[in-house]
């Protein structure tokens, strides 16, 4: 397994290990350079900037975005790693030495990582020997070499140890599946993530419109999670939030066939309605590229016989 360890500082390592955050934005200053040390679902370890010579925590990799603050903040709130949006974006201006006038919604690089775990300090782990000092950003390895296969069995040993005190407090009689047991299993993802994911894949326009203004755009889950419906690009559709509102009530719905449909009955409740039947029978002006990706005709079955106002 890759792995990459990168640096961060304190501040923003202890408010999410304050908050327990379930999904975090490891965001960068910049909006120009792409990650590509490791893959999905490969691990990413947070290591403080020095003095404080020790991996801390991690994360594991889901994807590299850039995002304007302002969607950043909307997808992961407080996960960014500040308690406020103010402090948020003064953050940005600060590393960027730019203002709010220069650049009112700046767009920066986000490393988006779900399940991610923060070691209690007796658990920190004192950076491999070949960490130089001149390291900037960050750091590969490889669980194959040497030096990468004991940072990953140091890593994977405290990710069990914490996954066996998780279940003595629950009063479990078997550890946590969280981490597994002497092995790293795959995370779930988390709302701020399943926003970014479904925003990308939607090449940021509405499904039904094709509305390209980012800030009127809103993921939304075609079966809501609080009916079990996943956090996944197959479940989700971007609209825009006018669009959102008559999908998740009911006055819109997208067929099996991904033709739209308008229930008749917004005139008769609201008298009105002109500009939504327009969309009637039209095909959704923008889908995924990636098949995995495209709306699950499961969920949009489920759309229809459980929301649809017909």
């Amino acid at each position: 397994m890759k792995m990459y360890v990168g640096i961060t500082d304190s501040s923003w390592f202890n408010h999410l290990a304050s908050i327990k955050a379930d999904e975090v934005n490891f965001w960068q200053p910049g909006g120009k350079q792409v990650f590509r040390a490791i893959d999905t679902n490969e691990l990413f370890l947070f290591k403080l900037h020095s003095p404080f010579n020790f991996i801390v925590g991690g994360g594991f990799f889901v994807r590299h975005s850039f995002l304007p603050v302002s969607l950043a903040w909307e997808a992961f709130g407080n996960k960014n790693g500040t308690v406020d949006y103010l402090s948020f974006k003064n953050f940005i201006y600060k590393y960027r030495k730019i203002n709010h006038k220069t650049e009112p919604d700046p767009t920066i690089g986000c490393i988006i990582l779900s399940s991610p775990f923060f070691f209690e300090k007796s658990d920190w782990i004192t950076i491999p020997e070949d960490w130089k000092s001149s390291i900037v950003q960050g750091k590969s390895y490889d669980s194959a070499t040497s030096s990468g296969k004991v940072l990953y069995e140091q890593v994977q040993e405290r990710l069990n140890q914490f996954s066996v005190r998780q279940a003595e407090m629950i009063n479990e009689e078997s550890p946590s599946n969280r981490y597994g047991a002497g092995q790293i299993i795959l995370p779930r993802i988390g709302q701020g993530t399943f926003k970014v994911l479904v925003t990308e894949a939607y090449h940021r326009r509405c499904a039904i419109s094709g509305e390209k203004t980012l800030p009127v755009l809103e993921a939304a889950h075609i079966k809501p999670y609080s009916q079990n419906g996943p956090h996944s690009t197959s479940n989700g559709l971007l609209l825009r939030k006018d669009l959102y509102t008559l999908f998740d009530i009911g006055y819109i719905t997208i067929g099996e066939d991904l033709h739209i449909e308008v229930s008749k009955r917004i005139k008769e409740d609201y008298g009105n309605g002109k500009e939504y039947y327009a969309f009637q029978g039209k095909k959704l002006a923008e889908i995924p590229d990636n098949i995995q990706e495209k709306p699950s005709l499961q969920y949009l079955r489920w759309h229809n016989e459980n929301v649809y106002l017909a």
